[in-house]
């Protein structure tokens, strides 16, 4: 049985819908097992130190501040 050349894209489409479903599935059902540890992890990277944000020093900015062109007919 071969598949016709008009139906060649929804077969395409169908499949690979039918494979990310799966792939999505499979990681629904094994989330509760890996979602508390990653936000842990998530959440112990959140915390900014400032101790070392005031040791860089400022940065000078050369040339024109930027100014976004709001009318493109006039220049």
């Amino acid at each position: 049985m071969r598949i016709s050349e008009e139906n060649r894209n929804i077969v395409l489409l169908a499949t690979v819908m039918l494979c990310c479903g799966a792939v999505a599935g499979t990681l629904t059902l094994l989330e509760p097992a890996l979602g508390p540890a990653l936000e842990e992890r998530v959440a112990e990277r959140a915390v900014i130190d400032v101790t070392r944000t005031s040791i860089q020093a400022p940065v000078r900015v050369v040339g024109a501040p930027f100014e976004p062109n709001v009318n493109p007919r006039e220049r």
